[in-house]
């Protein structure tokens, strides 16, 4: 149970880093389209990985 805790967490991470990372790569103007700002990816990030 511990560990499955642990997998999950750690999964969350790599999605929570991997969202930063792809919206990151996006242009000011494509971030606009999408409604997100360069501060709000963060959060954004950290919403999609709790999914």
């Amino acid at each position: 149970m511990f560990v499955s805790y642990i997998l999950a967490r750690i999964k969350a991470y790599l999605r929570y880093r991997e969202t930063v990372r792809e919206l990151s790569r996006l242009t000011d103007r494509e971030l606009n389209d999408l409604g997100i700002s360069r501060w709000d990816i963060p959060f954004v990030a950290k919403k999609h990985a709790a999914v």
